[in-house]
């Protein structure tokens, strides 16, 4: 970074949850940073996340103790709250979000405005937040990334598009059919 833009990220100010609290429109706050929520998600972006719900549901009908989520509220810390597309949370939700606890899964839908922003810095916020499984969806090429962590990090990813993937969630298992989730498959 050269040095006059350090001296003006130093100078923005920085937002926490409770100014999140009140903002209008749809939002996320990263490390206090504001960032505006892309329109609505394209069709084929709704379709396949809507897919990947159903699939979520259908691999969690046998454990009473994990749930699958749309987008919420995950409250990291007091200066970071994020969405993510689809979610798997084991153990006591809380009566309302936001959500205070890491999933163990999350998947994230990939469109060509959120794509930087979903495989830099939201990537490696889910990895210091200790997510289990990451999931980058990209629909333009029905093509999935399971990042799974390893002593912190993210390993290699594994890259599927029609496979049935089992995911250790501690508490269960659970088998997720990738074949299901593009259009025009399952």
């Amino acid at each position: 970074m050269r040095p006059g833009m350090m001296a003006l990220a130093e100078n923005l100010p920085r937002y926490t949850w409770e100014d999140y609290r009140l903002w209008k429109g749809r939002w996320e706050l990263i490390e206090g940073v504001p960032y505006a929520m892309a329109p609505l998600p394209s069709f084929e972006h709704q379709i396949v996340s809507g897919r990947i719900h159903v699939e979520l549901v259908r691999a969690l009908e046998g454990c009473p103790h994990c749930v699958a989520l749309l987008p919420v509220d995950w409250k990291i810390d007091e200066h970071t709250v994020v969405q993510p597309d689809n979610l798997v949370v084991c153990g006591k939700l809380p009566p309302n979000p936001p959500l205070e606890k890491a999933p163990i899964l999350i998947f994230e839908v990939l469109s060509p405005s959120t794509i930087l922003k979903d495989r830099n810095l939201k990537f490696r916020l889910h990895e210091r937040a200790g997510v289990k499984y990451l999931v980058l969806v990209d629909p333009a090429r029905s093509e999935a990334e399971i990042f799974e962590l390893k002593e912190g990090r993210y390993a290699l990813p594994e890259k599927v598009r029609n496979e049935k993937v089992r995911f250790d969630l501690g508490v269960c298992e659970m088998e997720f059919d990738f074949g299901k989730i593009f259009p025009g498959g399952g």
